[in-house]
């Protein structure tokens, strides 16, 4: 409960929520590609980077589409590059252990993912997030992505539930601000370790 509010579902972002940091995912990456730090923000600040992303994540291009148009922005080889970029988005085990504690707790759990696609990399593999969580909806299936309204609007209608019902948690501000704006108890996720503990506070969950 908070503010006298009882809330009965929980909305989580995958990558950065339910998966490590994307900004030490991207860290790790570059050490590993041995590129000059800074190397894949910049690329995703240049305005074709943006535009690639949002393509992506709206399913109107492949990921070898991204792969090839991402690689020359950064100069490094396009082969397999999601997968390189994700190697080390590795499950947040707090936070999933919250999720699963809420569901066991009668609350409705969903994922709201600005996907990266499936194929041939699929960084849900391993999740199993139709297992864990009631609802998944991932921004290629609906050619819609945070923060689209409607695409809050496709979640809510998954758990039968109202915004004001709803607890979302993401790791972009903008998103985070989208969320609130139409009702939605908004919490910005950075840390799984301090997301875990306020999810539980905001939840009523007992601490494990």
């Amino acid at each position: 409960m908070t503010g006298g509010r009882v809330l009965r579902g929980a909305v989580f972002d995958f990558f950065g929520v339910l998966t490590a940091n994307m900004v030490e995912v991207i860290q790790w990456f570059e050490a590993r590609e041995g590129i000059r730090p800074g190397t894949f923000l910049t690329a995703w600040a240049d305005p074709r980077g943006q535009e690639l992303f949002r393509r992506l994540e709206l399913g109107e291009i492949t990921q070898e589409d991204w792969n090839t148009g991402f690689a020359a922005l950064m100069g490094v080889r396009p082969d397999g590059l999601l997968g390189r970029y994700l190697h080390d988005a590795f499950p947040a085990h707090p936070v999933l252990e919250v999720v699963r504690q809420a569901r066991s707790a009668g609350i409705r759990t969903a994922v709201l993912s600005n996907s990266l696609g499936r194929q041939p990399y699929d960084p849900y593999a391993g999740f199993d997030l139709n297992g864990t969580f009631d609802a998944v909806v991932l921004s290629a299936d609906h050619g819609l992505r945070k923060p689209d309204a409607a695409l809050f609007q496709v979640v809510l209608g998954r758990l039968g539930l109202e915004a004001a019902e709803c607890l979302f948690v993401d790791d972009s501000e903008t998103n985070v601000e989208a969320a609130a704006e139409l009702g939605f108890t908004a919490l910005l996720g950075l840390d799984e370790q301090v997301v875990a503990r306020q999810l539980r506070e905001l939840l009523g969950l007992p601490a494990c």
